[in-house]
């Protein structure tokens, strides 16, 4: 059988690599797969060769300590490629990782395709001279990436922002406000820490004292917070003490429940900059993007950083639609005030709303869902 072998390295990653399988399975019914991945990519029957949740860092300093692992994970990684010789290789974003492996594997011929754009045109955009010697094709997910590649000789797919076809505004408000016994006083507000350890540590008890800020000017804010299963443990442990007992929430199922929960009561989101926010866009909850890494982490990449939002709405919208709170910014005090301006003025929420349709609008591939765009553009490469 024709084996696709893919890597994703963390949780979002592997919900695309389970979205992949199954539109290729459509198109391809005689393909095998093997790879790396997590529990969606164990649901289409594909076991992960090791744990993916080690691969979840991020950060200068953070990544140090993990180093020497991280190296003989890459070369575990590398020899399964090589003795299973598949007809390609699907990198799902996690660049550090899968990049690196894509760079190892190069001379085996095995055609490589990086699903997810590195953003090396927000930052260090000298990368993608590298790039073009570890890649054979880039799948794009943000229609203005095309052209940067392009002219660095990439071939590139745009096949359309995967958001769209999450049902991240399907979800039943009654059933969370039944499942969870929230009284009518009650107003939800989704609260989205990350999913890796050390960004949820960091960012969940600045996190905490904004809603405590936010709780004694608008009594009744009852937070909700979606959880990967690696970060759990550390949201019930760091949220012991808000103001107010948090719900959390695992599977997409659940997690969409609460986001119609929460814009059907008027809510808001205290979202980690990232996909996520583009999720709340879909959802249509207002929100405010909030960020901070270590000191000397945020010194370096400032000085690399080349675009003028950090939100993927914004940057779609060409303009703050969202408001931003980003390392020293990103204090209980400024998220507390951000948090709440939508729901005490409805026009701030409905401008947010209205600059949401704009930049979700440019995120359809031309035909398709991103899924089988995706999948279209794999079996090309097997043929090439």
């Amino acid at each position: 059988m024709t084996l696709v072998y893919i890597v994703a390295g963390e949780a979002s990653g592997d919900v695309l690599g389970a979205r992949l399988i199954a539109a290729l399975r459509r198109k391809r019914p005689d393909l095998d797969f093997a790879g790396i991945g997590g529990p969606r990519m164990a649901e289409q029957g594909v076991p992960s060769l090791f744990d993916y949740r080690e691969l979840a860092l991020m950060g200068l300093l953070e990544v140090l300590p993990k180093v020497f692992r991280l190296k003989r994970l890459l070369a575990e990684a590398a020899a399964d490629v090589t003795a299973k010789r598949p007809a390609v290789l699907v990198t799902i974003d996690s660049p550090g990782f899968t990049l690196r492996l894509a760079a190892m594997i190069r001379s085996t011929g095995v055609p490589i395709v990086h699903y997810v754009a590195p953003q090396v045109w927000a930052w260090r955009p000298g990368r993608v001279v590298k790039l073009k010697e570890k890649v054979d094709r880039i799948l794009c997910l943000l229609p203005f990436e095309p052209i940067f590649f392009e002219a660095a000789g990439i071939p590139v797919t745009f096949v359309g922002h995967p958001v769209l076809e999450s049902g991240a505004d399907a979800g039943d408000a009654e059933r969370f406000r039944t499942a969870h016994g929230l009284r009518g006083e009650e107003r939800p507000i989704i609260v989205m820490p990350g999913s890796r350890r050390m960004e949820a540590s960091r960012l969940l008890p600045i996190f905490g004292a904004a809603l405590r800020i936010a709780s004694e000017k608008l009594p009744g804010l009852r937070p909700v917070v979606p959880v990967a299963p690696i970060v759990a443990e550390t949201v019930r442990r760091v949220a012991a003490d808000w103001p107010a007992a948090p719900i959390l929430v695992e599977g997409n199922d659940a997690k969409h429940d609460a986001f119609a929960a929460v814009a059907r009561s008027g809510g808001a989101g205290l979202i980690k900059s990232g996909t996520s926010s583009l999720e709340m866009a879909v959802a249509s909850i207002p929100h405010v993007v909030a960020y901070r890494v270590n000191p000397i982490t945020a010194a370096i990449v400032r000085r690399l950083v080349k675009v003028p939002h950090a939100s993927l709405v914004n940057l779609l919208a060409e303009r703050e639609v969202v408001p931003e709170r980003i390392q020293e910014a990103c204090t209980p005090e400024a998220l507390a005030e951000a948090l709440l301006r939508p729901m005490l003025d409805p026009t701030v929420a409905e401008a947010q709303r209205a600059g949401f349709a704009e930049a979700l609008g440019k995120l359809r591939a031309p035909e398709g869902l991103p899924s089988d765009a995706a999948a279209e553009a794999v079996l090309k490469a097997i043929k090439e």
